[in-house]
């Protein structure tokens, strides 16, 4: 029994100090970063930390409460600052809503300083999947909701933010056909800035379904129940073969397209990329050649700590910053 109770003491004596060693470690850990945070000449947040479950978790809430407004978003009383003259006009992907493809750059966009909006457009209100309908509707969507962000917030021009089909079709036709841009008079631009996450610019084939119910015929079909923007933003689709007719870009409008080698619903990626027209200037990114470990594919793109740093440097250029590489996984993000 003595031997017993000896043995029980060294073993409670080890955990307590293999406890306070892990301890000791986690403060190490912790003080050194809030060391290098304290000494940085740097007053902007760091990157966002993207948390394992977010992508999922906002996805849920969105079912719950499909119109509510992400964290950050909707601010109808922000005005805008010296530092950041133009809002932030959100705009979510195909079958997406706001909530849950923004619950993590609108936040943090927002603690720096930004006056964020972020509209559910392109369905039936109500329904957590939006984007579904015809992309000039929803282009007309966009303008009128562009509109309302500009006069409520004395702004003369906005940035656009989008995700897959938001980030493509639809304020590409915003911008060419329903008022985001004057060609004549570029300085008249509603639209300063177009930053695209895997956006569907010319056409997606979703990883070659979509060159299947092309060649089949089931566009009709599939559209009948996933809505008319899968068949307008297949390869060679009628709309996309209208919306690329004159190039690409606007004149004096400024472009940014984050792409990920990865996308398994804008295929392949390279039609994801833009060629810049006259007054125009474009930035065609392929995120793993920034952040090697970077794995998202379509879907966690928006949930990626490394693109929200690249978006942040495309909407103010004249102070970008390195990206401090994390390891993103599919799907949830990081």
């Amino acid at each position: 029994m003595a031997k017993r109770n000896v043995s029980r003491r060294r073993s409670n004596r080890l955990r307590v100090r293999w406890a306070a060693v892990c301890a000791g470690l986690a403060l190490a850990l912790t003080g050194g970063l809030a060391g290098a945070a304290a000494a940085a000449d740097d007053p902007a947040p760091p990157p966002p930390r993207g948390q394992l479950l977010a992508a999922p978790t906002a996805f849920l809430g969105s079912l719950v409460h499909p119109d509510a407004s992400p964290p950050g978003a909707n601010d109808w009383t922000c005005r805008p600052t010296r530092e950041h003259p133009r809002p932030v006009v959100l705009l979510h992907a195909t079958l997406a809503n706001a909530y849950n493809n923004w619950s993590l750059l609108a936040p943090w966009l927002k603690q720096q300083g930004y006056c964020v909006f972020a509209p559910n457009y392109g369905g039936v209100q109500g329904s957590p999947f939006q984007a579904t309908g015809p992309i000039p509707e929803a282009a007309r969507q966009v303008a009128r909701y562009v509109d309302r962000v500009l006069k409520a917030t004395g702004a003369r021009q906005v940035d656009l933010v989008g995700h897959s089909q938001g980030g493509g079709p639809t304020p590409r036709w915003y911008l060419r056909f329903e008022g985001g841009t004057d060609p004549a008079h570029p300085k008249r631009n509603k639209v300063h800035s177009l930053i695209a996450l895997a956006p569907s610019n010319h056409g997606g084939t979703a990883s070659g379904i979509g060159i299947l119910t092309t060649k089949l015929g089931l566009n009709p079909t599939v559209s009948a129940i996933a809505g008319q923007a899968w068949s307008d933003q297949m390869v060679g689709s009628e709309m996309n073969r209208k919306l690329d007719k004159d190039g690409d870009t606007q004149p004096g409008a400024r472009y940014t397209v984050i792409s990920t080698r990865y996308d398994e619903f804008a295929t392949p990626y390279q039609n994801n990329f833009l060629t810049a027209g006259p007054g125009a200037t474009v930035r065609n990114i392929l995120i793993q050649e920034i952040c090697p470990l970077d794995v998202s594919e379509h879907l966690a793109i928006a949930y990626d700590s490394n693109a929200a740093q690249l978006v942040r440097n495309a909407l103010d250029p004249a102070h970008a910053k390195p990206v401090r590489c994390g390891l993103t996984l599919p799907v949830v993000g990081g």
